[in-house]
């Protein structure tokens, strides 16, 4: 099923203008969220009537036909299920916590008056605990591009139905990074607006004095019209606030220092992340190092100091009373909140006080930052694995930023060769929103990205690709063992112009070592396409001196390819003038050769 992505300012224009309607636009809405649902059931908790959704869109049409001004009139949209809608379960993604509630949460309430049509509610790491998307009685909503990989989380659901094009846009939360991980790892934009900018009434909290509700879109232009719609004071929220939109011209960017920029093994989303900080400079942008560890340090608060009670706080009746209701990996990381005493909230306190000094300095050196959004992404079942170290790890560049009082819009930056997305998130200071917004759109527009992979519906088999430098070449000896399982030539292309190419003694039949050097060449390669099980038989293949590792390819990329043990070389023909295996076979060819 390809779908075109929903578009907020479209679908206004269309229905404002009599072009269409909001039945029409409910009525493809649902038929999208149908289809969708058939083969991937997870991304919703409760999706709504199809005859309450027409009615609420025929109001819509009613209204503008009186004379009213709807800024987002017939926009479908979700909502993530910690967040309440008048007369519909509010779960957490936990059944024994759902409760009906009488009113829709402020922001909810905002949006329907703006002429916006809720569709459902989204599925979640339940208590919004967790970034990966896997912690849910209701399934594991995966990345609309490959689904062996995790969606991001917590906002999974939320993610999926705007990247899958069921909705215009989705209702997340944020509490560190939940709005933003889902949105890199499926090509979304993902706005996570200063604390307080947006009311928090109607949301079951994470950590209270943290949580924001998010908005998740497919641009920056839908992110500030929902924002327009739904940002404002809400007296009825303690932790509500008003605050002057802050400008700033975003000429001087804030980026890690080469030894902090972490990404856990990730060569290509180093690489993405190297081209955005490119394309940040070439628009003009002043690139400044800065010292991230104080920002790690306030990020380690979150989970390893006090503010873990307040995941504790938030479901502790249930937790008393049903434990086993409770996700096992979010159990124990609530039941570590019991742990804490006050003397550890005040010490936390303390230190984050002086971090946020350091935060404040910080910001007279730079305008704003951009960090990768997450150092990688892993399987749902590396995930399943390891379900606390490795949703961690997605953190990485996310979790100080709500404890340090900042605001982040995370926007995509690319596609790695498994189709999963990455993305940057630039982050400013308190206030500063609708600069962030401009300055996404600017990154957005230069950057001009390649459109997303096509969606995987079914359950796809994960791939790996391989460069081959010799004898499995088209046409060569050890073709076969390509061939033999079903292998798809992908690209005839080159590494990287830092190898070099030896023609190996007493080999039979002739092979190659490939073997990298800082004095190297480009050596003519052919990547190849197999599934993992396919891979992992060929590999048994290889034998020593030989051996497959990580090769680099002209374009930046990484793949997996043959490379050799220093042994290889020895009695060995240096060749790398040649510029590949074919054009040495070729010399062998000719008289005297």
């Amino acid at each position: 099923m390809m779908v075109p992505p929903f578009n907020v300012q479209a679908i206004v224009a269309a229905v404002t203008s009599g072009q269409t309607s909001a039945v029409a636009v409910a009525r493809e809405a649902l038929a999208r969220i149908n289809e969708y649902a058939a083969v991937q059931p997870a991304v919703w908790i409760t999706r709504l009537a199809e005859d309450a959704v027409l009615a609420a869109a025929a109001q819509v049409d009613a209204r503008l036909a009186a004379g009213e001004v709807l800024p987002l009139a017939g926009v479908p949209f979700a909502i993530k299920d910690n967040i309440d809608l008048a007369g519909v379960p509010t779960t957490a993604a936990c059944p024994d916590f759902a409760y009906v509630p009488n009113t829709s949460a402020q922001v909810v309430a905002r949006l329907i008056a703006a002429g916006a049509i809720a569709m459902g509610k989204t599925n979640l790491d339940q208590f919004a605990t967790g970034l990966n998307g896997t912690r849910s009685p209701y399934g594991a909503p995966a990345c609309v591009f490959n689904r062996a990989y995790v969606s991001g989380g917590s906002s999974s659901g939320s993610a999926v139905a705007v990247a899958a094009g069921l909705v215009a846009f989705s209702l997340g939360t944020d509490t560190a990074g939940s709005g933003r991980v889902p949105a890199a790892f499926n090509g979304l934009v993902g706005f996570k607006p200063t604390k307080g900018r947006w009311s928090t009434s109607g949301l079951v909290p994470a950590c209270r004095t943290l949580d924001c509700i998010t908005v998740l879109t497919h641009s920056t232009t839908d992110a500030r019209a929902v924002d327009a719609a739904v940002a404002g004071f809400d007296a009825a929220d303690p932790y509500s606030r008003s605050g002057e939109d802050r400008p700033l011209v975003a000429t001087r960017i804030g980026v890690p220092m080469p030894g902090q920029r972490l990404f856990l093994g990730d060569a290509a989303a180093e690489r993405l992340y190297e081209q955005a900080l490119i394309r940040l400079a070439a628009d003009g942008a002043d690139l400044i190092e800065i010292d991230m560890e104080p920002l790690r340090e306030a990020a380690m608060l979150l989970y390893g100091g006090p503010w873990v009670a307040e995941r504790t706080a938030a479901a502790l009746p249930l937790l008393d009373e049903r434990p086993e209701a409770i996700d096992p990996t979010v159990r124990a990381i609530m039941e570590d909140g019991r742990k804490v005493s006050g003397v550890d909230v005040f010490r936390g306190q303390y230190r984050l006080a002086e971090l946020q000094r350091l935060a404040e300095a910080m910001w007279r050196d730079i305008d704003l930052l951009a960090l990768p959004t997450a150092p990688t992404i892993y399987r749902i079942a590396e995930m399943r694995a390891a379900p606390v170290a490795l949703n961690s790890n997605l953190g990485l560049y996310t979790n100080f930023v709500n404890l340090l009082d900042m605001a982040a819009l995370a926007v995509p930056a690319g596609w790695r060769d498994n189709g999963t997305g990455f993305g940057i998130t630039l982050i400013g200071p308190a206030w500063s929103d609708l600069a962030l917004l401009d300055a996404g759109q600017a990154y957005v527009t230069a950057a001009a990205l390649p459109p997303p992979p096509p969606l995987h519906i079914e359950d796809s088999m994960d791939t790996v690709k391989l460069a081959v430098v010799g004898a499995h070449l088209e046409g060569m000896p050890l073709h076969r063992q390509l061939t033999s399982r079903n292998a798809r030539l992908i690209a005839t292309t080159t590494t990287a112009p830092s190898y070099r190419l030896y023609a190996m003694a007493n080999s039979t039949p002739p092979k190659p070592a490939l073997i990298h050097s800082a004095e190297g060449s480009a050596i003519a390669v052919e990547v190849y396409e197999l599934d993992v099980a396919a891979f992992g038989s060929f590999v048994v293949e290889v034998s020593a001196p030989l051996a497959i590792g990580s090769v680099t390819l002209a374009d930046g990329t990484v793949v997996k390819g043959f490379v050799a043990e220093p042994r290889a070389i020895d009695g060995a023909t240096d060749i790398t003038d040649l510029g590949g295996w074919r054009a040495y076979i070729d010399t062998l060819s000719r008289p005297g050769g």
